[in-house]
């Protein structure tokens, strides 16, 4: 297989004396596999809707974390650039369904969404502190939802559930919302865990932890189960400093582990 990495929204939050609150920078670090038998997409980014109607994200959304909404960012102007066509993404696999996550989904109508089946629950029916974060009309084209749970199925020590053949995992890290997952992809001889939000900044891997105090709001925030969100991010600090050699963690939106990349 081949892993592309897309950057597919930039973010430039007001980071407050010269970035020292939070990054200036954030992007949406998606995944684009090519398989033997079509393309997935890991997470969308915003989609080509959210451009042409930015209102529908929300004020209190763009004011804050200031999306540049770029036409050529898309996820489905990207698979374009790379010479594929749109129908050949047969699979699209959702850390979860936040607005900067998944805004791309109206784009490829055609495709399998795969989802942790507790987090489209509560995208479908959210309550109303999760109205906000979940954009009905993102999926309103009635996306062919393919919904997983988690098997208990050993990857690197947590539960996980079969995507795609073996080559593709959803790894349960909730916290940030109720069903939120990484994505494991196999890449060659090793693997890419794609942490989706479980955490915001590379620093947050190290021992001991680091990360700008507008980042630790904002996650403090957004969280919807902040107990399992802090369990889920000792793991992966755990599962960082044992050194593995063929594993690579990122998180969707940190401009520092992308770059690295040299997508």
């Amino acid at each position: 297989m081949t892993v592309h990495h897309l950057n597919c929204a930039t973010l430039e939050p007001n980071g407050g004396f010269g970035g020292r609150i939070s990054p200036t920078r954030l992007v949406a670090h998606c995944l684009l596999v090519e398989r033997p038998d079509g393309l997935t997409l890991v997470d969308t980014g915003f989609g080509t809707e959210d451009i042409a109607n930015p209102k529908r994200l929300g004020r209190p959304f763009r004011l804050i974390i200031g999306p540049v909404l770029d036409a050529t960012e898309t996820a489905i102007a990207q698979v374009k650039a790379l010479g594929h066509r749109p129908e050949d993404v047969t699979d699209i696999v959702l850390t979860h369904l936040d607005l900067d996550h998944a805004g791309g989904l109206g784009d490829f109508p055609w495709a399998r969404v795969h989802v942790f089946e507790d987090e489209l629950d509560r995208a479908l029916k959210p309550s109303l502190r999760e109205k906000a974060r979940y954009i009905q009309a993102q999926w309103a084209h009635g996306p062919q939802w393919v919904r997983h749970q988690a098997r208990g199925d050993d990857w690197f020590g947590f539960d996980s559930v079969t995507v795609l053949d073996d080559d593709v995992l959803l790894v349960p890290l909730r916290g940030h919302t109720h069903g939120h997952c990484g994505v494991a992809v196999k890449d060659g001889d090793g693997w890419l865990l794609h942490a989706g939000d479980a955490y915001f900044w590379h620093g947050e891997k190290d021992t001991p932890r680091t990360c700008p105090p507008g980042l630790r709001f904002f996650q403090s925030a957004m969280q919807m189960d902040g107990r399992a969100r802090h369990h889920n991010a000792d793991r992966l600090r755990d599962l960082q400093s044992e050194g593995h050699a063929d594993l690579t963690i990122f998180s969707a939106h940190d401009a520092v582990e992308f770059d690295a990349f040299g997508a």
